[in-house]
């Protein structure tokens, strides 16, 4: 079936006079999840993760991932008729290149190598060319797609509604928001700004919708005036009358063909452009080339905006924790009970998992696909189960759940790892050092300016007093019943950019992974607050405060491990979470009551054991 696709793309190819083409992940869109109408790489490759890409020349092919997906990647895409390559170090059998080192080894001297411009940003392009030039052949920008040519039965766009986001959510009216961003533009000296990412415009007129899987998102593009009105360019039969009127007059809609059209007049009358070059399609960098038109190139002002979330936002976000901590509390004390184990495997779990979730208020559905891994499963960071790989819970001592809900009131994100039978000391040594780096983090206070390559190495440094650590950032930013990744905050060691704020939301999940054994992460969601102290420069000092409620399992810690300090701040926190939902299981569910008040009761330094009632329930040590 591959190679009947390769041979289609390949002869629109031979129409259009390429003789190779680039298959990114991206949209138009350029997000993490894209419509199945745009799965253009797993429709070329037949893989399913969710960061890869392709390179399709006359007689030979390319596949790309990171350490993440290298293990699917070699079960579905087909080696025979794809290179498959990892852009990060240490994936024996499978090479490390990155596609532009690719194109230089293997794209022929004079060849003409395309690329869809609305697929590839200005940076992206550029890279590609830069490596195709090396290679001595040239770049071309297609007028039509090849692949999409060839797709035989490919799939309707999305057709769901775009609807309002009302202020008990929100907490600020879109004419407010656009009034700010007006004011910006005026600083700058900008007429007009070009949106391209479908999250920007959700939060900047108050709409939702259901576009793409696990993230609500209604699928648009939009134009930002100086005088505060917007143009929103989109699918006319996804709004309904309902929305028009929530949007308001100076919100002009217009099919979203129209959107190329209104950016070449707007240049062409020497309007200056703001096109964020991160994140926008090169083709809109084109159009205003091509028409003479004056850009600012600059991020986008409205990625700080909707990172700093306002008084409803976080109170929404903490309501929302915690009727997810319920839901994430009565799984692990169902999964935990005796003998349920081995009644589980990865699939189940994560059904059950969700279950939970849909009993509760407010619940969309999930904020990404579940990662929950079984025994050695566990140690790939970003596995994704299925019937051919799927484990039993009892597999291994050790079982991750990775998940996330989408609520009205906000999104979440939490990893627990718990022990399903008993563990050895080497993985408690390596769970309570993944846990002092994730305490270490949460009780963090830093003066306003921090950003957070500085955190990150908190985070790390347990794990690397024994040569030890991992290979993923310690944090992302959340939005608010938006992406559940959202910039531009981060923990990172390149976190070097962008200082945290008042109001951020990001998560804090160290980890460590021991290849076909186990893996270990504890991530729970963060808001940034002002403390009220100041250091000794006058700055301002910051924190965080946690907003995931659930508990921490106590059966993989080595208590004598942790200081003093590091077990008075994990028993306030499970005293939080145990105020916080007892009165929402008391009732509803008693067994899983009755499992929070032990797994949250308090730890003692030295070891020591855990409180008889634990063992009652039937929760070992």
């Amino acid at each position: 079936m591959t190679k009947d696709r390769l041979d289609g793309v390949r002869a629109e190819m031979q129409l259009r006079g390429i003789d190779g083409f680039f298959v990114p992940r991206a949209d138009e869109f350029q997000g993490e999840y894209v419509p199945a109408s745009n799965e253009r790489l797993t429709q070329a490759t037949g893989f399913t993760g969710s960061a890869g890409s392709a390179i399709i020349l006359k007689d030979k092919a390319a596949f790309f991932t990171d350490g993440r997906y290298t293990l699917q990647a070699r079960k579905e895409v087909d080696a025979k008729q794809f290179d498959i390559c990892s852009v990060s170090e240490g994936q024996a059998p499978i090479p490390t290149i990155r596609p532009t080192e690719w194109i230089e080894k293997n794209l022929p001297a004079g060849s003409v190598f395309g690329i869809d411009p609305s697929l590839h940003t200005p940076a992206g392009a550029k890279a590609l060319k830069d490596a195709v030039e090396k290679a001595g052949s040239q770049l071309v920008f297609v007028q039509s797609n090849p692949q999409d040519a060839a797709w035989k039965n490919r799939p309707a766009a999305p057709q769901t509604p775009a609807v309002a986001h009302p202020l008990e959510f929100s907490g600020k009216e879109s004419a407010e928001k656009r009034a700010e961003l007006a004011n910006t533009l005026k600083a700058e000296g900008v007429k007009a700004m070009t949106i391209t990412l479908p999250e920007e415009i959700c939060w900047l007129l108050n709409v939702r919708g259901n576009d793409v899987p696990c993230t609500p998102f209604t699928l648009s593009y939009a134009i930002a005036h100086d005088d505060g009105t917007v143009d929103w360019y989109i699918d006319q039969k996804k709004v309904p009358d309902d929305t028009r009127t929530w949007v308001g007059d100076d919100v002009r809609i217009h099919d979203f063909e129209d959107f190329a059209k209104d950016v070449a007049a707007l240049a062409k009358n020497g309007g200056n452009i703001w096109v964020d070059p991160n994140t926008a399609p090169v083709k809109v960098a084109n159009i205003i080339a091509e028409e003479g038109g004056n850009m600012h190139n600059a991020a986008s002002p409205l990625q700080m905006m909707k990172s700093l979330k306002n008084d409803v936002e976080i109170q929404g976000a903490t309501n929302a924790h915690i009727r997810d901590g319920a839901a994430v509390t009565r799984f692990l004390a169902a999964v935990l009970e005796p003998g349920m184990a081995e009644q589980h495997d990865e699939i189940t779990a994560s059904d059950m998992l969700e279950g939970f979730r849909a009993e509760q208020d407010h619940f969309k559905g999930l904020s990404f696909n579940t990662i929950s891994g079984a025994g050695p499963n566990s140690a790939i960071v970003h596995y994704r189960s299925s019937d051919e790989t799927k484990l039993p819970l009892n597999a291994g001592p050790i079982y991750l759940v990775d998940s996330g809900g989408q609520y009205l009131d906000g999104t979440t994100d939490i990893t627990r790892t718990i022990a399903v039978a008993p563990v050895t000391d080497e993985m408690k040594e390596h769970f309570t050092r993944v846990l002092k780096g994730h305490i270490q983090v949460a009780m963090a206070t830093f003066p306003e300016g921090t950003a957070g390559d500085a955190l990150d190495t908190l985070a790390r440094a347990s794990l690397k007093e024994k040569g030890l650590d991992y290979a993923h950032g310690t944090g992302h930013g959340v939005g608010s019943y938006l992406s559940v990744h959202e910039g531009p905050q981060s923990i990172s060691p390149m976190a070097k950019r962008v200082a945290f704020q008042p109001g951020m939301v990001v998560s804090n999940e160290p980890g460590y992974y021991k290849e076909g054994a186990y893996g270990i992460r504890i991530e729970s969601l963060v808001t940034v607050i002002d403390t009220g102290e100041k250091d000794e420069n006058g700055k301002k000092m910051l924190g965080f405060k946690t907003l995931t409620m659930a508990p921490i399992d106590q059966n993989l810690i080595a208590p004598h491990m942790l200081t003093d300090k590091e077990v008075q701040w994990l028993n306030d926190y499970h005293a939080d979470v145990r105020k916080n939902l007892t009165p929402l299981l008391e009732n509803k569910d008693p067994k899983a009551n009755a499992f929070l008040q032990s797994a949250t009761a308090p730890i003692n330094k030295p070891p020591g054991v855990l409180p008889k009632s634990r063992k009652k329930h039937g929760f070992f040590m």
